[in-house]
Formats: C-alpha cells, sequence, structure tokens
C-alpha cells in the first residue's frame, strides 16, 4: 500500500524493526571484504562505486558505467543506481507500474526491449528522489532477476521475493529481506 499523506508516511517508516544500529543475533557474520547488510543503515545511505557495472539482456549490452551508487538499507543487499548516460535509452520503452518508497519517493518502471522480446519493468529510475536520495535522481536500478548484471566479472545474485532489487554479490551476507516472513524487518 502506498502512503497518502504525512502520517501514512511516517507509520510506513516506523514499521521497520531493524534500522542497522545493533546487528540482530540472526544476521551472518561478514568475513575478510564482507559486509553485513544488517549493519547498513535505515533511512538508506548512497555510496558511489566506481567498480564496473554492466547489465545485459542476452547478448544485448543495456548500460555500462564506473560511476554508480549504491543504496544502501539495512536487511537488503545493495540496490545499484546507474547514471542516465550510462543506459540504452533507445531499449527501453515506459511502464505504466509506479511505486512509492518511504524513503525515496515515487519510481518509474521501464520495458527492456530484448533479443526475446519484451522485459516488463525490469527497470526502475526515481525521476524526483526525495532527501538524501536526492543523489539518485534520474538514476537507473534494475532487477537481477530479470537481466544479467555484473559487478566486475561477478554475476549478480536477485534479491528473494521479487519485490525489492538487491544485488548479492560475494562482499555482502545477509540474511536478506524480501523472503518469507521477513516482513518490516
Amino acid at each position: 500500500m502506498m502512503p497518502n499523506t504525512r502520517s501514512d508516511l511516517q507509520a510506513a517508516r516506523a514499521a521497520w524493526q531493524y534500522r542497522g544500529q545493533q546487528r540482530p543475533p540472526f544476521a551472518q557474520v561478514p568475513g575478510p571484504g564482507q559486509e553485513s547488510v544488517w549493519d547498513y543503515p535505515r533511512p538508506p545511505i548512497y555510496q558511489p562505486d566506481d567498480r564496473r557495472i554492466t547489465v545485459h539482456a542476452g547478448e544485448l549490452r543495456i548500460a555500462v558505467t564506473e560511476s554508480a551508487i549504491r543504496a544502501l538499507e539495512t536487511g537488503s543487499p545493495p540496490s545499484v543506481y546507474l547514471p542516465p548516460e550510462a543506459v540504452d535509452h533507445s531499449l527501453l520503452e515506459p511502464s505504466e507500474r509506479h511505486t512509492l518508497c518511504e524513503w525515496k519517493g515515487e519510481a518509474e518502471y521501464f520495458h527492456v526491449k530484448g533479443p526475446d522480446g519484451l522485459i516488463r519493468d525490469a527497470l526502475w529510475r526515481y525521476p524526483q528522489a526525495w532527501d538524501e536520495a536526492a543523489l539518485i535522481a534520474g538514476y537507473f536500478s534494475c532487477y537481477p532477476a530479470r537481466l544479467a548484471c555484473f559487478v566486475g566479472d561477478e554475476r549478480v545474485r536477485p534479491q528473494a521475493g521479487g519485490y525489492y532489487g538487491g544485488w548479492i554479490t560475494d562482499d555482502v551476507v545477509g540474511p536478506f529481506k524480501g523472503e518469507p516472513g521477513t516482513g518490516h524487518w
């Protein structure tokens, strides 16, 4: 449900049980070179990422950049946002879908014209992101369950559940929200 009023928005923000102040007992302990998603804050923070990011639909390259931004939020693998100029806009078709994040604002979605047909709602962006999220305004993120996303040479694994678009790589440990029973972690 999308918040309609300021009190709805405040209630949505307050509903989260974990906010990154203390790692819960069920959290995995990160090894060398790893991060725990339970150390990320809520509301999220935004961190520049200069690793090479590529996104493909089959053999068709949709995006490439070394100027991404990672959104880090408690309990979720990072969502990676790509600058508009990194994305091949000729492959995008606007979607009717819109969602609202209580931290980032309203998201609009895009289908990808892939080699095997339309990949529905594969990318999204916040055209007028709120507050601290203004850094990602106009930047695109995508679902690694629908597109082949790579950080360097590592293929990204999708976050469970289908709603969130977190990018699971070997350098982050969970468990991750999105699986059954993780609502409002």
